[in-house]
């Protein structure tokens, strides 16, 4: 299955538990509901899945941990916060460049409308050319505007920050 084609059934699985739940509950119940949601639709998901610092090849366990890994390529953290800020955006981005991941989601919960909850993140490279030593550069876009000119660029994230 193509990396799209995860994303695309993350945000409709997204948006039928918001559907049924609405704004207003923890992120737990939402990581909860929509990891049941994603293995009703046959996909596979590591839950709180622990996420070490490797530095001058020695391992750091620093309690970082993604919300959700969808069938080992989609690193999808979930918020339940008023609005989702530049820092909960960086903490995606060091998700992915920890995991070496390509594709991330954000999503916030606590919307009235799902679709201005959800931020999608892309590293700079390929899945296949990610390496632990690269720089690697991101783009941000919004769930409803997929095309390069709505991209907005954030800039390199030069340490890690712990934020959930």
């Amino acid at each position: 299955m193509h990396l799209n084609e995860i994303s695309g059934a993350v945000v409709d699985s997204a948006m039928k538990v918001h559907s049924a739940l609405g704004p207003g509950l923890l992120e737990s119940v939402y990581l909860a509901c929509l990891v049941h949601e994603l293995n009703q639709r046959g996909f596979r998901t590591a839950v709180q899945l622990p996420l070490p610092v490797i530095y001058h090849g020695v391992r750091l366990d620093l309690g970082f941990r993604l919300d959700i890994l969808v069938d080992n390529f989609v690193v999808v953290e979930i918020k339940a916060v008023d609005a989702i800020s530049p820092v909960h955006q960086a903490q995606l981005l060091t998700y992915l460049k920890l995991s070496h991941k390509h594709l991330g989601l954000l999503i916030n919960f606590n919307v009235v409308h799902l679709r201005d909850g959800i931020r999608r993140m892309v590293n700079g490279y390929p899945p296949s050319a990610v390496s632990s030593e690269s720089a690697m550069s991101s783009v941000v876009r919004p769930v409803s505007s997929v095309s390069s000119e709505s991209s907005v660029v954030i800039p390199k994230v030069s340490t890690a920050k712990q934020a959930s």
